[in-house]
Formats: C-alpha cells, sequence, structure tokens
C-alpha cells in the first residue's frame, strides 16, 4: 500500500496506522468512545493481509496480559481502551514497565470518575501522567490534537517504545477519537522476521539463547537490593527519556503577554479564542504540550517568566495546571479553566476565563 490520502474518523486512523505500521497484533475490548478501533481491524482482516493477529480479548485485564505476552516476545503489540476500561488494565502496564517491555497503549478518554459518560474528558492525565498502577514508573504520553497526529503517533509510540523498552500510551480525548478530518495514511511497513526481532530484541525470551538457556521475562524480584538497582536504571531511562523526547508546539508565543497552556482537541478551541483575543489587540500566546510526558517544563518555565499570567484550559476540574505551577515555581500566576462530564468549551467561554480568572482587559 502506497501513502494515501483518506477522511475518517481518529479511531478509524489508528487501526489503518497499526496495520501499515507493521504491527505484530492487537489486543482489546470494545468500549465507547473507542470501538472503531477493533471494528476497523475486524472489517480490514490484517491477518489475511500483513498476518497481524487481531483479537478481541474476554476482558480488560486479560487484552492487556496479552499485551504483556506478546512484548515479552520482541513483537510490536497494542492494545486500546477508554478510561474505566484503561483503569482495569494499570495492573498489567506496571508489569510491563517493570519488565522494560515496549507496548502501545491507546486511551480515548471518556468522563468519569466511574462509568461516568461516554462523552469526552481529558481527566485521565494523572492517571497516564503521574502512573496509574503501582510503583515508580512513568509512560511516555502522547497527545494527539488531529486525527493526523493519531495516525503519526502509532509509528512514533512504536518507535520510542522499542528505543526505551517502555511502554507508550496515545493519550486522546474523546473528540479527537470520534471526529473525521482528512488523514495522510504512511505506505505499509513490512512486518519484521522472527530473525529480525530475535537479533533486534536480544532481552526477549525469543532473543537470544537455546531451549536450555532463554531469556526470563519477569517483573518478580525477590531481592531487595537487586530490586533497588532495578528501579535505579528505570529511573536512568526515565531521565534519558525526559532529556530527549520533550515534543511541544507554539503558537503567537514571541510577543505574548499572556499564555495559555492546554493539549488535545481543547488546544484547537484556544487557538481560535487566541486568534479572536490578538483581532481585539490582546497579545494572547499558547503552548500546546505533545508529549504529556516527558513534560515541557523547560519551555513553559521560560515563557513563565515572559508573560504576566497562564491559563490551562482542560477538560477537567484542573490536573496539568499541577505541572504547569510546577515549571513556574510561583513566579507568574497560573489559573485554570475547566468544564467537565462532557461539556466542550467553546472559545467565547475560554476568552471570558482569560478576563475572569486573569484579569485581563478585553
Amino acid at each position: 500500500m502506497e501513502e494515501e490520502i483518506r477522511l475518517m474518523k481518529g479511531n478509524e486512523a489508528i487501526a489503518h496506522a497499526a496495520i501499515r505500521y507493521g504491527a505484530d497484533g492487537y489486543f482489546g475490548y470494545p468500549i465507547t468512545p473507542q470501538s472503531e478501533v477493533l471494528e476497523t481491524l475486524a472489517e480490514l482482516r490484517p491477518w489475511e493481509t500483513t498476518g497481524m493477529t487481531v483479537l478481541q480479548a474476554e476482558s480488560e485485564v486479560a487484552a492487556i496480559n496479552m499485551v504483556y505476552g506478546g512484548a515479552a516476545t520482541g513483537k510490536a503489540v497494542m492494545t486500546s481502551s477508554s478510561s474505566p476500561g484503561v483503569s482495569l488494565k494499570q495492573e498489567g502496564i506496571s508489569y510491563l514497565a517493570a519488565s522494560e517491555l515496549p507496548a502501545l497503549i491507546l486511551n480515548v478518554m471518556r468522563g468519569g470518575p466511574g462509568l461516568g459518560t461516554i462523552q469526552p474528558s481529558q481527566a485521565d492525565y494523572f492517571q497516564a501522567v503521574k502512573g496509574g498502577g503501582h510503583g515508580d514508573y512513568h509512560l511516555i504520553v502522547l497527545a494527539p490534537a488531529t486525527v493526523q497526529e493519531m495516525t503519526d503517533f502509532v509509528a512514533l509510540g512504536f518507535d520510542l517504545a522499542f528505543k526505551y523498552r517502555t511502554p507508550a500510551m496515545i493519550l486522546a480525548d474523546g473528540i479527537v477519537g470520534q471526529m473525521m478530518e482528512k488523514v495522510v495514511l504512511p505506505p505499509q511497513r513490512p512486518r519484521r522476521t522472527d530473525e529480525e526481532i530475535r537479533q533486534q530484541c536480544p532481552w526477549a525470551t525469543t532473543g537470544k539463547g537455546t531451549r536450555k538457556h532463554r531469556n526470563v521475562v519477569t517483573s518478580l524480584e525477590l531481592d531487595s537490593a537487586l530490586m533497588e538497582k532495578n528501579n535505579e536504571r528505570f529511573q536512568e531511562t526515565y531521565k534519558r527519556i525526559a532529556e530527549n523526547e520533550v515534543r511541544y508546539q507554539e503558537y503567537f508565543t514571541d510577543d505574548a503577554e499572556y499564555l495559555i497552556v492546554a493539549f488535545g482537541s481543547v488546544a484547537r478551541i484556544c487557538l481560535k479564542a487566541i486568534e479572536d483575543a490578538r483581532a481585539a489587540g490582546l497579545k494572547i500566546g499558547m503552548i500546546r504540550p505533545i508529549t504529556l510526558w516527558p513534560f515541557p517544563t523547560a519551555r513553559i518555565a521560560e515563557l513563565g517568566k515572559q508573560v504576566k499570567g497562564i491559563l490551562t484550559v482542560e477538560l477537567n476540574a484542573g490536573q496539568m495546571i499541577e505541572d504547569v505551577r510546577l515549571a513556574v515555581a510561583g513566579s507568574t500566576p497560573v489559573e485554570h479553566f475547566g468544564r467537565m462530564g462532557g461539556i466542550v468549551p467553546n472559545p467565547n467561554e475560554v476568552i471570558d476565563a482569560l478576563k475572569n480568572k486573569l484579569s485581563v482587559n478585553l
């Protein structure tokens, strides 16, 4: 398959991108608003074309443990779910991190807590960025704002996961998963052969040795001293990721007097608000974190010295604001504006929040 331009939903784009990446397996379970990922894979039947395994597991817990098993053999495997389903996967995600296994996880967020609503949300920020499972670990977290980024982040997520031997998550909100846009699909990559996997992933169970001497992949270590060494190694990996993989996009920051920080679909709404505010003579800029972890702390700290105030705009009660406040270390006022329960703000509400929370005169 050559590069192709299509009109499709974000969830559908994930499925197409996974096949074209040459992914070895997908294991998932239906839940709104991400069910189209599995449905599209079932329709495309990649097991007949690329050899990709697609399986609807009996539960979210089973799905993440199938990912664990596939990742242990060096295969490029993934899963997808939405907020309550990702909560069920947390133990397995922690096992993947502790076993230093690459895998790709998609979370198309819906409102909570609990079963909540099937409407969009960004309230899983804490769960993804702070590590929703137990232990000291991080996920690489990518936050798409377009259907094109949903497509592109499949390859990026897999590549980063294998580069650092750690799980990566695409943290999308329900708007990005459900909306339709033009997308450029990448050319088809060939799946790696077993011998290529063996050479590229010497750590995998099938990576080296003989039938009598196989690699053992496990997250268990009963010796406390060795477990501490494992954790120190994990932290060194996270340090390298934080030094090398921060991604963000800036808008109108050169002369900005006030700054908005927003991610995902909300950043698109904020951009319209900024354009309207600038038309009225107000110098507003925005930074959109693309990697929620590692977070663009240093750049936000720099911008914080330039502006009079910062507004975080999120579909939650205020989660990313904590990281923004840590970045500026009290040097700049930071306020939050958010909607919950599936209500999406409009640009005028963002402008009103600038007025009311940062005393911006329009």
